[in-house]
């Protein structure tokens, strides 16, 4: 048998937020458009800067030639046509690339340039040239040369430092990248942000969702619900009032199963009282016994289950909360059980060592008292004791039943909630539901009930509710 197959890769390749799938996938593409979209700019400036300074040689290297149109042997007319621009230095012509005109004679000899020796001779065909040199403060130059005009005629030769012209093609790309590179970054802090809002609104849902149980299963509010989600939230809120009427019709079946029974059954333990004179002695009186333990057992259940029933209820259906002593409560139980406890020859203490008052419905909480105490004296065997505590902790007011009974195997300290579920080997008779209607009472007025062994290292069980931190005022 084989398991489920690992995942490859690193987990940040693999994230399971929407917000980092969304950000592992754009931010690639958007950084490449943003890589994409220099290049063209590139490409595209470097080509038209380049096709316009080659019209601008063009230009200047005519206009000389029509301006000085000389044959060999009459330099002096050019020179002085040139002279206005041998002020060039190597500065203007690489930083600033200026252009170098260059007038040569026909058989190939300079006769004038408006610039410092570059080391470039005339070229033999005529158009734009793109030259390499060694010279170290000119890694290269781009060249325009006249045809030759008609014999024994000058001709002219334009040249433009290349570094220059990279130089300004990358100036001006950057001056473009620079923008697009810091919207790149706000682009994807804002793509985080939505997300990270559409994540929170998800959020603000699921703890919705959370907080609903068989009780709550009212409507999931729809103002802050992402409109993409709005038909999931509205077939779940379909869903959660289908829920809710099938927990209705649950609560009703059993309280008019319940009701249903108690008449019968009532009637059935008068007549059994009425038959229990007529019987013989001997044999006949203890199956009689047993009878009446059985129909005891089973109107106790049905008390039980319409407890349980009520406990369920919705909250809107409940009555208001009011404040609860929790020790005259207490006292008022421990009284009630009494008479259990003297017949089994059970030890009952009570110490109530501050006054609580808790805001709840005293019927809820008298019935988590009752049933802890009810099963601390059950299971409590004869002789036995049982304590009730009353005290402060650093985590708050607590009421602490301890019983000196077998106890409970620790796996099994949350399973005894469930209802019906009884552990195996007990001798006390129950429904099973005691508990589970404990902690139903409970969680309705935010309180905890918890099972432990005792501390003290004594055989017996510890029932531990804990209330609430604002129900405390010392007396």
């Amino acid at each position: 048998m084989t398991g489920p197959v690992p995942e490859a890769g690193p987990r940040w390749l693999r994230p399971r937020s929407l917000r980092g799938q969304i950000l592992l996938w754009l931010a690639p593409w958007i950084l490449a458009g943003a890589v994409i979209a220099g290049g063209a700019f590139w490409a595209s400036y470097s080509a038209l800067i380049h096709t316009f300074m080659q019209y601008q040689m063009e230009i200047l290297a005519r206009s000389h030639l029509a301006g000085a149109p000389v044959r060999t042997g009459q330099a002096e007319g050019v020179a002085d046509a040139v002279e206005p621009l041998a002020l060039l230095s190597r500065t203007n012509i690489v930083e600033w690339g200026a252009f170098v005109v260059q007038v040569w004679s026909a058989d190939g000899r300079l006769l004038a340039s408006s610039g410092p020796d570059t080391g470039v001779p005339l070229q033999a065909a005529p158009g734009h040239q793109r030259l390499r040199t060694r010279d170290a403060w000119a890694p290269g130059w781009r060249t325009y040369t006249t045809p030759a005009a008609g014999p024994g005629l000058h001709r002219v030769q334009v040249l433009q430092s290349e570094q220059f012209l990279q130089e300004e093609v990358a100036v001006r790309t950057l001056y473009a990248i620079v923008p697009l590179a810091l919207l790149v970054p706000a682009l994807l802090f804002t793509l985080w942000r939505v997300v990270g809002r559409a994540s929170r609104s998800l959020r603000a849902v699921a703890d919705e969702v959370a907080q609903r149980n068989d009780r709550s299963l009212g409507a999931i509010p729809m103002g802050r619900v992402p409109e993409e989600i709005v038909p999931l939230v509205g077939s779940f809120n379909a869903l959660l009032e289908r829920l809710d009427e099938a927990f209705a019709a649950q609560r009703r079946f059993v309280q008019d199963a319940a009701h249903e029974l108690r008449t019968p059954m009532a009637a059935m333990a008068l007549q059994m009282e009425n038959l229990q004179p007529l019987l013989p002695a001997g044999e006949a009186q203890q199956q009689f016994a047993q009878l009446d333990a059985g129909m005891r057992r089973a109107r106790h259940l049905i008390g039980q289950l319409l407890r349980l029933s009520r406990q369920e209820a919705p909250a809107s259906v409940q009555a208001p909360a009011e404040p609860v002593d929790i020790t005259a409560l207490l006292r008022e139980s421990v009284g009630q059980l009494m008479p259990l406890a003297d017949q089994r020859r059970i030890e009952v203490g009570f110490d109530g060592g501050a006054q609580v008052v808790v805001p709840a419905q005293a019927s809820d909480l008298r019935s988590v008292f009752d049933n802890l105490l009810d099963n601390a004296l059950r299971y409590t065997p004869e002789g036995g004791s049982v304590e009730v505590r009353l005290q402060v902790l650093a985590s708050g007011p607590v009421v602490d039943i301890l019983d000196t009974g077998p106890g409970i195997p620790t796996e099994l300290l949350e399973r005894v909630f469930d209802r019906f579920f009884r552990v195996p080997g007990a001798a006390a008779d129950g429904s099973g539901l005691g508990l589970a209607i404990t902690r139903a009472a409970a969680l309705r007025h935010g309180l905890r009930v918890e099972l432990r062994a005792r501390e003290d290292g004594a055989a017996g069980l510890v029932a531990r509710v804990h209330l609430a931190h604002s129900a405390l005022s010392e007396g």
